[in-house]
């Protein structure tokens, strides 16, 4: 899930409210915890938490193995908006056409499968677990 904040800068407070929005899109079986690094963007991270239920963890300074899904997605991205360029004036639509493709794709991390038919297994094992479910 990819979103696009409402300002250029990075602002706490947008930051947190696009979170809320986007990580409830979620079924509840499914929020489970948010890594993140230490930004200050994540400033309302208690908030955040507080908003959704939803623990956040914060990796040790200079240690990008520790977000390895991450760090790897940080670099699919790059394909399509390289290093350097302005996100200012990217719209919803863009990142979710990104995400759309890079959900596609299969992931040798996920035996192969693609992240939606990983997603769709997820949420079918939700369901089936007793949880209501609905994305």
């Amino acid at each position: 899930m990819l979103m696009a904040l409402p300002k250029a800068a990075i602002d706490p407070e947008a930051v947190r409210e696009c979170l809320v929005s986007t990580i409830q899109r979620l079924p509840e079986s499914l929020r489970r915890s948010l890594t993140w690094d230490l930004g200050r963007e994540m400033w309302q991270h208690t908030r955040f938490t507080v908003d959704t239920g939803v623990q956040v963890y914060f990796c040790n300074p200079h240690s990008p193995w520790q977000r390895g899904t991450n760090e790897n997605t940080n670099g699919l991205l790059r394909q399509y908006f390289p290093k350097g360029r302005s996100l200012v004036g990217v719209t919803q639509a863009e990142l979710d056409e990104v995400a759309d493709q890079l959900n596609g794709r299969p992931r040798m991390t996920l035996g192969w499968k693609n992240p939606a038919e990983r997603f769709t297994e997820l949420l079918a094992e939700s369901q089936s677990a007793g949880g209501a479910a609905t994305p």
